[in-house]
């Protein structure tokens, strides 16, 4: 398969996400993975915003200290209720309860990106939001869909991009960061920092 973009100086990503690596290979970019293990609790009072930016910007630094010559790509996205940070589920239930908050009403997900190159003294933070809105739907559907094991391991408990897809009437802004990474606004950073180029 032919590559859309290469990348010109070394590049890691810094998120074990399946969905974030996929789309880094769909574009055809050699990287690195390196996950971030970092403390993700939410500060006293903390808005969802401010949260995703904090994360992505901690999670580049911690990578940047390992490979100080590398530009680092990290992530971090919430659904947010009102207000409300709604993350990945703890179990079933959970999923179940999250799903239920949000039938018949709008929601948003909001992801912060951080771009960071140590020895160049690079260290961008953008953040990303999208408005959805939801259908309304049963608690037996509900249930059938966590039943998949599909919620398990994403914010708000659904795939927008899988069987989750079903759940979602409207949408307002990025379909990839509803995803988990927001392509056009990183492709932007990363082409202005001379780290990826086309292939032509």
């Amino acid at each position: 398969m032919r590559s859309i973009y290469h990348a010109r100086k070394p590049l890691i990503l810094a998120s074990a996400s399946p969905r974030r690596q996929g789309y880094f290979q769909d574009l055809g970019l050699e990287y690195r993975v390196h996950p971030a293990d970092i403390d993700e609790e939410l500060l006293p009072e903390e808005k969802p915003q401010d949260f995703v930016k904090r994360m992505a910007r901690e999670k580049a630094v911690l990578v940047m200290g390992l490979y100080p010559g590398s530009w680092i790509v990290a992530a971090d996205t919430v659904v947010s209720l009102a207000g409300l940070v709604l993350g990945k589920p703890k179990d079933c239930a959970d999923a179940v309860s999250m799903l239920m908050q949000l039938s018949g009403k709008e929601h948003w997900v909001q992801t912060g990106i951080c771009l960071g190159c140590r020895q160049e003294g690079i260290i961008a933070v953008q953040l990303v939001r999208t408005r959805v809105v939801f259908s309304h739907f049963s608690e037996g559907a509900a249930q059938a869909y966590v039943a998949t094991g599909e919620p398990l391991d994403k914010a708000g408990s659904y795939g927008i991009q899988g069987q989750g897809a079903f759940l979602v009437k409207e949408i307002m802004g990025s379909y990839s960061n509803v995803v988990g990474l927001p392509l056009c606004e990183l492709l932007v950073m990363l082409e202005e920092h001379g780290v990826i180029v086309v292939s032509l």
